[in-house]
């Protein structure tokens, strides 16, 4: 089973070495594909010559910042396209611990469709959040809960971008289809997956405010995972997904 990571970058080059270090360190022997949006500090530079060394690093330049959710539809297109049976997104600024990826793995492996690495099994599980950072994510989740009807038992932690997919899920939910450019891609494919009966499985993990870098966050992006969650819902009750 050949399992591929895809990282989006911009302006990550103090972080990315190290990550890819890690990733590449793990007995499971991940492949590993870069996602860079022309970052102006050589993030791209830096993962092509780990590319140049480790053949199961692969790297896919962008012209400029696209998006978060466009850049996992051409890098998931990719990988696909590169044969990947399994495919992991996560961060780059090690908020994300590649420890966690045999244990997202593993249910894939077995009968699980999904796997998210979620902050909220059994407790709150994150380090070094302010509150008002823990308290927005919190109700981020519960909005989408409420708003997609989704309820917090099937998934209670919508929103985590560390999570993986077997690839016949992207084929079902159609990543053509998947319309978000911004965080609520994470809330949309994982509204589409559960609407199309999937298993969509949670793993406890610990998430750790990032190490380096800053956050990609802004206002329009904000407006559109609220708006889209609302969309989301609407589609759905209507059929039109």
């Amino acid at each position: 089973m050949k399992a591929t990571i895809v990282i989006p970058t911009y302006d990550e080059a103090d972080a990315l070495p190290d990550l890819l270090v890690r990733v590449l360190e793990l007995p499971q022997r991940f492949h590993v594909l870069v996602v860079d949006d022309a970052s102006p500090d050589g993030t791209g530079e830096l993962a092509d010559a780990v590319a140049a060394r480790e053949p199961r690093v692969k790297v896919l330049h962008r012209p400029g910042k696209m998006g978060l959710g466009s850049a996992y539809r051409d890098g998931f297109a990719r990988a696909m396209a590169e044969g990947a049976d399994v495919i992991f997104e996560m961060d780059a600024d090690h908020s994300h611990n590649p420890k966690y990826l045999p244990a997202l793995l593993e249910p894939l492996r077995a009968d699980a469709d999904v796997t998210v690495g979620s902050r909220y099994v059994h407790g709150i599980r994150v380090e070094n959040w302010p509150f008002r950072r823990l308290l927005l994510s919190r109700f981020a989740n519960y909005y989408v809960s409420l708003a997609c009807g989704m309820p917090a038992a099937v998934l209670m932690d919508a929103t985590s971008g560390f999570r993986g997919y077997r690839r016949e899920v992207l084929e079902t939910i159609g990543l053509d289809r998947v319309r978000s450019n911004g965080y609520s891609f994470q809330v949309e494919t994982s509204y589409r997956a559960i609407l199309a009966g999937l298993d969509v499985r949670e793993v406890p993990i610990v998430f750790v405010d990032r190490r380096a870098g800053h956050s990609k966050m802004s206002r329009r992006i904000f407006a559109e995972a609220v708006w889209m969650v609302v969309k989301l819902r609407w589609r759905g009750s209507t059929g039109q997904m």
